[in-house]
Formats: C-alpha cells, sequence, structure tokens
C-alpha cells in the first residue's frame, strides 16, 4: 500500500515523447526497410530511374547518394542511411545504391530475431564478425592490375569505368566515356584531385558531341564592346593571372572631396584615369598576351587590350582560373606592381572555340598539364546533369581503381561468393552465432537478386543456378554472376564486369556499421517545444521589436 502511496516521478518536462523496448526498435528498422524499398529499383544497368520533383525544380536520377539526398528524409533512425549514402559517395564514389540495399537487408534479416526476443547486442557482434570475415574473402579474391604496363592497365581501368556507367543514364555509350574518363585521370597524373578536373555543360547535340579537353576549357565571360577587336587564337602565349578590378570605380556614397577652386576638379578627373591606364601599361609591359582576372575587366580595360593585340576576360570563375595557373604554371596575382615573367603562365595553343550556342575559351598543350576538361553535350538540361553525375562516379571509380589496384568480379558474384563462404563458415560454429552468421549470408544474395528483380528476369531460378556455380569444390564457380543481357548466368570476370575491391570492402563495412547502430538504439526520445511556447515566444519578441502596433489598454476610443 505504502508503495502506491508514492508521488509519480517527473524525469523530462512537459511535452517530452519517449518510446523504447522493442516495438521502438522494430519501429526504426520498419523505416530504414521503407527507404531502402524507394531505391532498390535503380540498382544495376536495368535499374530505374527516379523523377523527384522540389522548390529546386526538376531531377532525373539513379544515383543512390543523390536520391536520398533529395528525399529529405525526418525519421531519425532513416537518417543513418542517408549518411552511409553520402559517406560512400565521397569516399569511393560508387555503389551507394548497394550500401543502402545491404543495410536494409541486414536489418530484415535480424528482424525476427529482435521479435522473438534476441537481445540486439547478440545480433551485433555476429554481424560484425561475419564483416570482418567477409573482408578478408575479397581481399584474398581481388585480382591485382599492378605490375601491368601502361596501356594494359589503361585497358583494365576502362573496364572498371564501362561497369559503373552501365548502370547509369548514359549507359548505351559507356564504351566512349570509359576512355574519356580513364583519360581525363591520367592526365592528373599523381596530383590526382578531383577539383583538377572540370566538367562543363552545353545543351545541344548528342552525347558522342562531347569531348575533352587536355587542359582548361571555360565559357567565355561577359565582355564588353572592344571584345570583339582582340585576337581570338595565340600560340605559346604568356598568361597573366589577376585578383585585381580593371575599371573605373565611382567613389562610394559618403565620398567627399572639397575643392577651393572649381578649375581643380580636372585634376581629380585625371588622377582616377591616370590609376587605371597605369595598372592597364604595367599589365602590357609585363609581355602578357593574355589578360584573367577572377574580377571585373570594364570597358575601357577591353578596348585598351584590343588595341594593343592583347585578349583580356573577366570574371573568370575562381575554380578555372585556379586551372588555368595549375596547368599553365603561373601565379595569380593581387596587384599589377612589380609583375616578374616567373609569375606569367604559358600554353601551347589558346583559342576561342564555338561550341553549340556558347563560346569557350581554351587552353591546350600546358606545361605541367595536369588537368582536364570534360565538355558534355546533350539533350534536357535534366540529362546532361544525370550524365554529370554519372561521370563523377566514373572518375572517382577509376581513381580508386589507379590507387588500389585491386579488382574483383561484379555482377553479384562476388557477393554470392562471400555468401557461400559464411555459410561455410557459419556451420563450423556453436550457439545462436551460427543462424545469425546465416541470416547475414542470406542478405547478402540481395544483390543479385535485385539485379535479377529489375531486368525483369525470374530471380529465384537465376540465384539458383548460382548457388550451384559457387557450390562447386574446385573453385571455378567463385566469379558467375548474373548475365543480364541474356538472363542467365556468366563468369561476370572473364567478360570484364569488374568493380575495384574498396568499393564493396567499403560498402559492407558501412552497410554493417549502420545496421549495428540502428539495432542498438533501444529509445528515442523526442524534446519538442510546445506550440503555445512556441506562439507566445514569438509574440514576446515581436513586442520587443515593436512588432504589435495599436492602443494601450488605458486609452480612449475616439
Amino acid at each position: 500500500m505504502a508503495a502506491m502511496m508514492q508521488p509519480q516521478i517527473i524525469l523530462l518536462k512537459e511535452g517530452t515523447d519517449t518510446s523504447q523496448g522493442k516495438a521502438q526498435l522494430i519501429s526504426n528498422i520498419n523505416a530504414c526497410m521503407a527507404v531502402v524499398d524507394l531505391v532498390r529499383t535503380t540498382l544495376g544497368p536495368r535499374g530505374m530511374d527516379k523523377l523527384i520533383h522540389d522548390d529546386k525544380g526538376t531531377t532525373i536520377s539513379n544515383d543512390g547518394a543523390t536520391i536520398m539526398k533529395l528525399l529529405d528524409i525526418v525519421h531519425p533512425a532513416a537518417k543513418i542511411l542517408v549518411d552511409i549514402a553520402k559517406s560512400q559517395d565521397l569516399e569511393v564514389g560508387d555503389g551507394t545504391t548497394t550500401v543502402v540495399l545491404l543495410a536494409g537487408e541486414f536489418l530484415r534479416e535480424a528482424k525476427p530475431y529482435v521479435e522473438e526476443g534476441v537481445h540486439p547486442q547478440l545480433l551485433i557482434k555476429s554481424f560484425r564478425t561475419a564483416a570482418n570475415l567477409a573482408v578478408q574473402k575479397i581481399k584474398e579474391l581481388a585480382v591485382s592490375i599492378e605490375g601491368k604496363s601502361f596501356d594494359e592497365k589503361k585497358s583494365l581501368l576502362e573496364k572498371c569505368a564501362a561497369t559503373t556507367l552501365s548502370s547509369k543514364l548514359v549507359g548505351g555509350e559507356k564504351e566512349f566515356f570509359s576512355k574519356m574518363v580513364v583519360e581525363a585521370v591520367t592526365i592528373l597524373g599523381e596530383d590526382d584531385s578531383l577539383s583538377m578536373i572540370g566538367v562543363k555543360k552545353v545543351p545541344g547535340g548528342t552525347m558522342r558531341d562531347s569531348f575533352l579537353v587536355k587542359g582548361v576549357a571555360f565559357k567565355k565571360t561577359f565582355s564588353y564592346a572592344g571584345f570583339e577587336q582582340q585576337p581570338k587564337k595565340f600560340e605559346n602565349p604568356k598568361i597573366l593571372l589577376l585578383n585585381v578590378e580593371l575599371e573605373l570605380k565611382s567613389e562610394k556614397e559618403n565620398a567627399e572631396v572639397r575643392l577651393s577652386d572649381p578649375s581643380q576638379y580636372q585634376s581629380i578627373v585625371d588622377a582616377e584615369w591616370n590609376i587605371i591606364y597605369d595598372k592597364l601599361d604595367k599589365c602590357v609591359k609585363a609581355g602578357a598576351k593574355i589578360v584573367l582576372s577572377r574580377l571585373a575587366i570594364g570597358d575601357l580595360a577591353t578596348q585598351y587590350f584590343a588595341d594593343r593585340d592583347i585578349f583580356c576576360a573577366g570574371r573568370v570563375a575562381e575554380e578555372d582560373l585556379q586551372r588555368v595557373a595549375n596547368a599553365t604554371g603561373g601565379a595569380v596575382q593581387t596587384s599589377v606592381n612589380n609583375i616578374v615573367p616567373e609569375v606569367l603562365g604559358t600554353c601551347e595553343i589558346f583559342e576561342e572555340r564555338q561550341v553549340g550556342n556558347e563560346r569557350f575559351n581554351i587552353f591546350t598543350g600546358c606545361p605541367s598539364g595536369e588537368t582536364a576538361t570534360i565538355v558534355l553535350r546533350g539533350g534536357a538540361d535534366q540529362f546532361i546533369d544525370e550524365a554529370e553525375r554519372s561521370l563523377h562516379d566514373a572518375i572517382m571509380i577509376v581513381r580508386r581503381a589507379a590507387k588500389n589496384s585491386t579488382v574483383v568480379a561484379g555482377g553479384g558474384a562476388i557477393d554470392m561468393e562471400i555468401s557461400r563462404f559464411l555459410r561455410q563458415h557459419a556451420r563450423s560454429i556453436a550457439g545462436k552465432s551460427q543462424l545469425f552468421i546465416n541470416s547475414y549470408a542470406k542478405a547478402l544474395e540481395v544483390i543479385p537478386r535485385q539485379l535479377c528483380d529489375n531486368a525483369g528476369f525470374d530471380a529465384t531460378d537465376i540465384l539458383n543456378r548460382l548457388r550451384q556455380k559457387h557450390a562447386l569444390s574446385s573453385g571455378e564457380g567463385a566469379l558467375f554472376g548474373v548475365d543480364i543481357n541474356n538472363g542467365g548466368v556468366i563468369d561476370t570476370f572473364t567478360n570484364f564486369v569488374w568493380e575495384p575491391a574498396v568499393v564493396k570492402i567499403n560498402a559492407i563495412t558501412a552497410a554493417t556499421e549502420a545496421a549495428c547502430l540502428i539495432l542498438s538504439v533501444d529509445e528515442t526520445i523526442r524534446n519538442p517545444k510546445s506550440e503555445s511556447a512556441q506562439g507566445e515566444g514569438a509574440a514576446n519578441a515581436m513586442a520587443r521589436r515593436g512588432g504589435f502596433r495599436g492602443r494601450g489598454r488605458g486609452m480612449r476610443r475616439r
């Protein structure tokens, strides 16, 4: 009786919503599975695209990371899947749909055990063990492309790029673009910074009209009268890069000049003109034939340079200016005083060329040469945007494959082989973890299954044939995956369906970590401010700013 008389303990403030226990864990798993069901149809060469319409416009994409970003998911547990898709995109560039799909499937396999009362920590421990075993197996199965000749290595990297592009909107032109991507990455050399590859989009033409510039290309900037009188082609020019404004500046509104004699006014005006002419004269004396500036180059300067057969462009984007500096060996100057020859860049050929409706300034034959520009052509803007995202993935994959030069068989072959290996390993373990590792192995089969579903094939039949191939004791079936073209099984490695080992390792590790994180959460606490409290706060703020106008309580009506 005394226990019943104890007062209620209030720990959290009013309005706080808490939900905990098994029901909360299952709710989180269901939310993640709902997100996975959204993106699962985008996997593979026959994957469908998603059209996302928001206040920024319309996006058509089958890139997992792009879709996850644009969905604007609010569920706290499901947001973890968005984060792993982003991390996969930043780390290796491809496999974003794969990582989300795997995480969801691990949770789907864990759900029955949670419902039956298995402690989540037992599942987490087994899943982590299985992930470590899977990563070791991938490293064993990976084939190194190191030690090959330059041409062989280039050919192998093209195969990796083609595998990535085959699942994208530009899959029909994968041979054309894979060569372009590998060449662009090869140009970068050791410094494979992504910012050194520029992608410029020009609507119109076909995808085959796209081209690679071994140097820097950017759209013609805003220009003034006199621009058309400037030469549009140079051989071995000196290039001056500035972060200086070359135009007459009007004084600020509060500027004041006091004169005692009206005749002094002309001297003030002349001083302004002398300053700009002095700057322009110093640029000409430096010996530069091309002057680029991040800030504006006005009409006076444009005409001045045109009269002296010098090309100029103002308001050049900072990233383009930096790429020109890196490629030509020049340095960006913040002053035109004391310009020494060492800060001027050079290139073999500079020309202004028409591309579709745009005019491009193109620098080729640059001495350092560690930069490239891909000019993309195509129909609709949405199509070109998706092509750019596809090429980003391919560039990232080629960079990774060139650095971590090991590849594995794609098309679900590596997933089936790891699944077989884990099932075999599970038989040697006693206790509950045997079941959990078996479930983990089953979850890995989601990749080949989804590839079949998205291509319209009978997934059950093809998976049975794959299991039979991978069960061969000789080990020759380890490279067999889904034949997307004919709807059967095929040696994907021999048929050059490759992906870098680092993509698969990263995907399995990130997906397992995400699944374990969601399984370890047993309570969600929401602490929103009540609407009335927000309303009162807003009213008080308005009153302080004088937002409420009107009669006071004691004022008489008139």
